[in-house]
């Protein structure tokens, strides 16, 4: 078990002392753990909503590495993170913001964790219909790709910032919590012709973030900026080491209560966790975006200096393109093929199945690669196999399968989830 923040100290929005039992379920083990007891639910036939076909892990993990191999021929792989939207369409916007600003190392790393936070709570699924024009570099992005860079571009134009003029690059509780929907849809160019989904749910949850920073001045001091989520993590390092499922475990108690009122556990949110009747208590944490966010902090934590160790304790990301990969593969298969035809909602069992299944198969998936490429964890982390890796050869074979490259699956997502 990963060492927990002390979260009975003062200054949490919501303490979750390490007796409480949402406690375990804020874990990067419990998403193992839950996911894998699903996983055998199905592997034993038992499931009324999929099929596992084992045989198939080999065909998955070539695709994998033909994937791999045309992006980064020289297998150097850079982590599966946020920043790599960044740079859609080959531009190093970050380097071009940075360069010349004068910071310091330590200031560098919050500025970028200012910039990194706020964009991956906005990184759930665009819907496939939302643009987004880079006039700057002549660009025209979708999905991922546009968000990240419409977040980057709102982020650089000092609306996360309470004093733009003076410190624009920085994300303050301030700003944020009284962030206004038309500047929210104007930076994210949304019109009657460019819709994007969830756009009411992801004002809310940027609201919500400036609140509960605000209150948890231990994590992100007084007056509030996200950035100070460094100094924090500084403080609990050990020989300029700290490990990845601490920082997991951290930003789910300081985060935890910025997510939509879903399953709680006496008076704690457990954010993106669901039923499945095959887990223990009938609770499955899959907390992916907050994983997103510890796989995007590993750059700017390595940036000031720290070695974030156990990198392949965090879990590969159950989202629509790694998952999309099992079913286009063949990999899991629906009993129902109105599964694929049917709007899902994210809270219904076989979307939890599905995110559960996926969870576990990315694992397996990562130990093939590997083995045929001849690395071990060390060398090839699963940050790397994503990147390289399962999340493209995902958006690639929905390319092959259908037009626009739409995921399989039809979720009703409300901005905060896929």
């Amino acid at each position: 078990m990963s060492e927990l923040p002390d979260s009975r100290a003062p200054g949490w929005h919501t303490p979750v002392p390490e007796d409480h039992p949402a406690s375990a379920l804020l874990t990067v083990e419990a998403v193992r753990q839950r996911c894998a007891e699903v996983m055998a639910h199905v592997e034993a036939g038992r499931s009324p909503h999929f099929t596992w076909h084992a045989g198939r892990l080999g065909a998955a993990a070539d695709l994998v590495i033909d994937t791999l191999r045309a992006r980064y021929p020289d297998l150097r792989v850079p982590y599966h993170s946020r920043w790599r939207h960044f740079e859609a369409g080959g531009v190093d916007r970050w380097g071009a913001l940075s360069r010349g600003a004068g910071f310091d190392v330590l200031e560098r790393a919050r500025v970028r964790i200012d910039l990194v936070i706020p964009s991956v709570l906005l990184d759930a699924g665009a819907g496939p219909d939302w643009r987004f024009l880079d006039a700057a570099h002549g660009i025209t992005l979708a999905r991922s790709e546009g968000l990240g860079v419409a977040s980057f571009a709102m982020f650089a134009a000092g609306a996360f910032s309470s004093h733009p003029g003076e410190h624009p690059l920085r994300s303050d509780a301030a700003a944020l919590a009284h962030l206004r929907a038309p500047v929210l849809a104007d930076a994210f160019q949304v019109h009657a012709g460019n819709p994007l989904v969830g756009l009411d749910g992801r004002l809310a949850l940027l609201r919500r973030l400036g609140e509960v920073a605000h209150a948890t001045p231990i994590v992100f001091g007084a007056p509030a900026r996200l950035g100070h989520l460094l100094d924090y993590l500084l403080l609990h390092a050990r020989d300029g080491r700290i490990g990845a499922g601490f920082v997991l475990a951290t930003l789910l108690r300081a985060l935890g209560p910025v997510w939509p009122g879903r399953v709680a556990l006496q008076g704690v949110s457990l954010g993106d966790c669901w039923h499945h009747p095959a887990a223990t208590d009938t609770r499955v944490p899959f907390h992916k975006l907050t994983q997103w966010l510890t796989y995007s902090l590993l750059e700017p934590l390595e940036d000031a200096g720290l070695t974030v160790t156990g990198l392949d304790a965090l879990t590969g990301l159950p989202e629509y393109r790694n998952g999309g990969l099992l079913l286009d593969l063949g990999l899991l298969q629906p009993r129902e093929p109105s599964f694929l035809v049917e709007p899902q909602t994210v809270d219904a069992e076989a979307v939890v199945e599905w995110r559960a299944v996926t969870v576990i198969a990315l694992d397996r998936i990562a130990a093939a690669v590997r083995e045929r490429l001849g690395l071990d964890e060390a060398a090839f982390p699963l940050a790397r196999v994503l990147e390289g890796g399962t999340w493209s050869a995902g958006r690639r074979i929905a390319a092959e399968r259908r037009p626009g490259g739409p995921p399989p699956v039809r979720i009703v997502s409300d901005g905060t989830v896929f």
